[in-house]
């Protein structure tokens, strides 16, 4: 028969699978948030675009602001779920007021003392949440987490000035430190509790030297001994000389249980509550919500007569509002913290019995209600502990299920939810009834546009026939001329003082000559790829010079603010669709084409460059050469060179304008002539029709740019919104 330790071992790994499902279903609720916001910005722009009142009135219906905020909820809630099932320990919080035993019992079922646990005897000690980890194999240790700046601002500080209606709270340390405290407004409700509250603050701002050099430092492991410095105020006599405690976040403390039996299992140490320090009950919230599997609320009744106070009902219902998804009597116990004669309580068995029999009356529901001395380490550890975990260990894993599908329940209502308002977004731009004359108004319009494009197209393209043969005297013959200058102004010829260097390096005249030659032979090249800026700018002027027919003649500007080549891009990637491939392809082919010296020129005029090349120079060294020689042959071999290269491009100083030519002729002949393209031209300006023709279409009408973005974005809603993509269990 398996023990209890492997039980919750068992348990423990078997919350883990569940962690990367919840992962992947917190991706999908963002990415769904996503696309939401895309959606809600792209109705925020129709809204301002679309005059049909009804059609405005349908799209401001679809209410955006509860989707996000119901997701965002989900996405908490997940998160809260997430964390439960990360972790590798069953957390057992204890909550209770200050002064009813709850560190007694921590202290009986940790074995820590009050170095470690400091109790109530004397005054209220901290606030500083400790987490208290059994493990049989250690010494006693502990870690101490530090606020941040920031954390120490929004989290401790902000709630004071809200709370106490002290206005504006600090952006930063810098801020809180070195102004006075805001005045206690005298109309707070209440005298001695805002006061008291008030005095906390004051604390924080009078000490800030004294701690705040902890505030931003990294986790701190620390001995037994130490613990005290941390997590309390006043030392075990009672000297109220510790600080530190101001700047922690979080304690955690590992150590032996004296009940060996109890496996992976942490006690959590709330703050005592019913002190007046601010936001202890948030921080509750959020504790019980992610970081416990059960809560054992302390109290201790007085001898002399006691009653559920109205306190006692709060902080029940506190922890209630906690973790909505799993009712709080099904993992909450109620310790009465039975005293005896000698202690300075007294015996307080008969009230104890009395507030047992009083919890129904309350509504106080409970798995159980224990009374068990808090201080009696062999009492607490069989009546409390034991009993607390074989429930958890034959429980827990029913409460997790329970947990998790009731926010799976919401998942799945969350999805029906926003169904709801994708098909609000599906039917928002549907027109009831269609323009019965849109295309009678379409036709005579694209006639006329065709009409016009062709005519403006055929004009250009004889413009650039009829020039075909000239040397451009615009772009390539300058560029040329920059090129040949460069190369005569910067040979890359080395000095005579160079050459003989090298020779005595090499030790042969044939070496240095033929590695000059080479060297030379190369730079010259590289002065030749600045060609590429005039045959750029010859394409660029031939492709802007295009755009203009297209979007003058053609009515195409509306599409896009984008002109010349980029334009083109856009008209062929983002327009055109894959329905019309013909008209698409000669968009493309257009604005890919360009050339370059390295493609186009450099094979052509290669032949001229092998006097440069070893191997193929006409002037060789003599039988006994010399530097003076060498250079010599390098400044000839390089002057024919360049002057055989000038008068190559010369002769090639038409074909760019050639080229462009065949280019264009190209594209004017898919876009005009082609048989296909007849087809594709009405389709196309049918769906563009109103940027292109704005006084006569809405921009929303059928097959519109804009009515196809409303309904892509919806689609990707609706795929995001799939329920298999929300669902973390089956």
């Amino acid at each position: 028969m398996r023990n209890r330790n492997e039980t919750i071992s068992d348990i423990i790994d078997k919350r883990r699978p569940l962690v990367q499902k919840i992962e992947r279903t917190e991706t999908n609720l963002r990415e769904l948030t996503s696309a939401l916001h895309a959606l809600e910005s792209q109705r925020n722009q129709l809204i301002t675009q679309i005059e049909d009142r009804k059609i405005q009135g349908r799209l401001a219906e679809i209410d955006f602001l509860a989707l996000h905020l119901k997701i965002a909820t989900e996405l908490e809630a997940l998160a809260k779920l997430k964390v439960r099932f990360s972790r590798d320990t069953l957390n057992i919080g204890v909550v209770g007021r200050a002064r009813q035993g709850k560190s007694r019992l921590l202290q009986s079922l940790t074995g820590l003392t009050t170095t470690e646990i400091p109790d109530g005897d004397r005054q209220h000690c901290t606030g500083v949440r400790s987490m208290i980890r059994h493990n049989p194999n250690v010494t006693t240790f502990g870690e101490v987490y530090f606020h941040s700046e920031r954390s120490f601002i929004d989290d401790v500080i902000a709630p004071y000035y809200e709370k106490l209606h002290l206005g504006a709270k600090p952006n930063n340390l810098v801020e809180f430190a070195s102004k006075p405290l805001p005045p206690l407004p005298e109309n707070l409700p209440g005298y001695a509790a805002p006061g008291a509250m008030y005095e906390h603050l004051n604390r924080y701002h009078t000490n800030i030297d004294k701690y705040v050099g902890l505030l931003n430092s990294p986790p701190k492991r620390i001995s037994s001994n130490e613990i005290r410095e941390y997590v309390a105020q006043d030392t075990a006599d009672g000297q109220r000389i510790f600080f530190n405690y101001l700047a922690v976040k979080e304690v955690k403390i590992t150590c032996p249980f004296p009940n060996t039996d109890v496996g992976q299992i942490a006690l959590v140490d709330m703050p005592g509550l019913g002190d007046t320090g601010v936001g202890d009950e948030t921080r509750l919230i959020q504790t019980l919500s992610q970081d416990i599997d059960a809560v054992l609320f302390v109290r201790m009744p007085s001898a002399k007569g006691d009653y559920w106070a109205d306190v006692d009902v709060r902080l029940y219902d506190t922890a209630r509002a906690a973790i909505v998804d799993l009712p709080l009597d099904l993992w909450s116990f109620m310790i009465l913290n039975q005293t005896n004669a000698n202690s300075a309580n007294g015996d307080n068995l008969n009230n104890c019995q009395d507030l047992a029999d009083d919890l129904d009356k309350k509504h106080l529901n409970l798995v159980d209600c224990i009374i068990a001395n808090c201080a009696d380490v062999e009492v607490a550890n069989l009546k409390i502990l034991d009993t607390v975990l074989n429930y958890l260990a034959t429980k827990i894993q029913s409460l997790d299920r329970q947990y998790a599908a009731s926010c799976q329940e919401r998942m799945v209502e969350l999805q029906k939810i926003v169904e709801v308002e994708i098909e609000k977004a599906r039917q928002a731009l549907a027109s009831p009834t269609a323009n019965q004359n849109e295309m009678g108004v379409f036709l005579p319009l694209y006639n006329q546009l065709m009409s016009n494009l062709s005519v403006g197209l055929m004009e250009l393209l004889d413009n650039f026939k009829q020039q075909r043969y000239l040397v451009d005297e615009d772009f390539f013959k300058p560029q040329v001329e920059v090129a040949i200058q460069s190369c005569k102004e910067d040979p890359g010829i080395p000095s005579l003082q160079e050459i003989k260097v090298r020779h005595r390096e090499k030790g042969s005249w044939e070496i240095v000559y033929a590695e000059y030659l080479h060297k030379i032979r190369t730079h010259l090249t590289r002065h030749f790829n600045s060609l590429d800026n005039g045959l750029k700018q010859l394409i660029d002027d031939a492709k802007y010079q295009i755009t203009q027919i297209l979007t003058e003649q053609g009515k195409l500007g509306g599409l896009t603010t984008a002109r010349g080549a980029d334009f083109l891009q856009v008209i062929a990637q983002n327009k055109v669709s894959e329905l019309q491939p013909n008209l698409r392809r000669a968009f493309q082919n257009l604005w890919n084409f360009e050339m370059s010296y390295e493609v186009n020129f450099h094979y052509r005029i290669r032949q001229h460059l092998d006097d440069l090349t070893p191997d193929d120079t006409s002037l060789r060294l003599s039988a006994k050469p010399t530097a003076e020689e060498v250079l010599e042959n390098l400044e000839q071999l390089h002057q024919e060179t360049v002057y055989k290269c000038q008068e190559a491009l010369t002769d090639l100083s038409s074909e760019p304008k050639l080229a462009v030519f065949a280019a264009v002729e190209e594209f004017v002949d898919q876009v005009l002539r082609g048989e296909e393209i007849k087809n594709e031209w009405p389709v196309f300006l049918y769906e563009v029709r109103s940027p292109v023709w704005p006084a006569y279409f809405k921009p929303m009408g059928e097959g519109s740019d804009s009515l196809k973005e409303w309904q892509r974005l919806v689609d990707i809603v609706g795929k995001a919104n799939q329920l298999e993509f929300l669902q973390f269990i089956n």
